[in-house]
């Protein structure tokens, strides 16, 4: 499992496209395009390029959501929300095709129902208030991680748990010390002075 994970945004100085092509350009292996308010004409366009700028840089391109778009884009798998399709029902559309699965996660009681489901990874937070998402769940902080990565212990659950939401360079070294098996960012790269630079820097730490 890929353990530095882009998840596209804009902001007032890049578009969705330059924030990856960044985070490429820095290292990163795994690019999750997310455009909620997209339609699918604009979702396909940049799907389009992005897809080709992962192949390039040999990176795994996940859509967010939309998992029938995976097929057309040439993507290598899909993220889903709490409130989009369950990944069962995503799998058995996939058939045969191999297709990466993830699923996002609050609490323990989500973790548990994404295992039953098939989900491949965990996309778990958010760590802190993060203002790239709306309808924000509850924040877990470091306590929360803790909790959950024991819960899972205890019940068997070996799925890579993903921290996300609100993470800086400079929480890197605890988050990882829990025990998660990654993280995911997006405008703690974006935002940085130099979003390239920052990039290398969170591989570095990892």
């Amino acid at each position: 499992m890929i353990n530095t994970q882009y998840i596209t945004h804009e902001n007032t100085r890049f578009n969705y496209l330059q924030g990856a092509e960044m985070a490429l350009r820095g290292g990163c292996k795994w690019v999750q395009l997310r455009m909620k308010e997209a339609s699918d004409e604009e979702f396909i366009c940049i799907g389009r390029q992005l897809s080709e700028m992962c192949k390039a840089h040999g990176a795994t391109f996940l859509l967010d959501d939309r998992v029938h778009l995976v097929r057309q884009l040439g993507a290598d798998g899909v993220h889903l929300g709490k409130n989009d399709m369950p990944v069962d029902e995503a799998r058995k559309l996939f058939g045969d095709t191999p297709c990466i699965i993830g699923g996002t996660a609050n609490t323990f009681s989500d973790i548990e129902r994404l295992y039953q489901q098939g989900a491949d990874y965990i996309g778990c937070g958010p760590f802190r208030y993060t203002e790239t998402k709306k309808n924000l769940a509850p924040t877990l902080g470091l306590e929360g991680y803790k909790e959950l990565l024991a819960k899972m212990k205890a019940r068997g659950i070996g799925l890579p748990l993903i921290a996300i939401g609100g993470i800086l360079r400079s929480d890197v070294k605890a988050i990882i010390e829990l025990g998660v098996s990654g993280i995911a960012v997006s405008g703690t790269v974006l935002n940085a002075v130099d979003p390239i630079e920052e990039m290398k820097l969170l591989i570095n730490l990892m």
